[in-house]
């Protein structure tokens, strides 16, 4: 081999690792990357069972149930259409009936019910994620007083 032809198959190599390297990146981020949907687009939007997602909004006045051990379940609603949510695990502090919730999970096989894996709550009195008070704004159902607080 002549000294252009070895670098030529240096410079080629370097290249394949790096593009080896950017399939690998975008394989890793599409695997988890997890969508955001509001109650009232689970029905528009053809979900396969399994698929991971983000499922926001409020929870629903009266629907959360305590069950055996640290299980709870409860109702996720923006305004018009509600989705039962199954969770195990520790709750956050602020988390309760009519505040705007965010949960992280999929759903079950052969049914309506969201299996949540995460669950955030809003952390103080002016927090909402932005993805769920704009939907909520765009439905009517988030007013603002004069301070900005909800």
């Amino acid at each position: 081999m002549t000294r252009k032809q070895k670098r030529l198959a240096v410079i080629a190599g370097g290249m394949s690792f790096i593009l080896a390297a950017v399939l690998l990146i975008m394989f890793a981020f599409g695997q988890s990357v997890a969508y955001f949907y509001m109650p009232g687009d689970i029905a528009k939007a053809n979900l396969t069972p399994g698929t991971r997602i983000r499922l926001g909004g409020l929870v629903a006045e009266g629907s959360v149930v305590r069950g055996e051990g640290s299980t709870v379940s409860f109702k996720v609603t923006d305004g018009n259409t509600e989705i039962p949510v199954s969770y195990t695990g520790i709750l956050p502090d602020l988390f309760r009936e009519g505040q705007g919730v965010v949960t992280e999970g999929r759903f079950a096989e052969g049914g309506p019910q969201f299996t949540a894996d995460t669950v955030l709550a809003k952390h103080d009195e002016n927090y909402m994620p932005k993805e769920v008070a704009d939907r909520l704004k765009e439905q009517g159902l988030w007013q603002h007083t004069e301070e900005g607080k909800p």
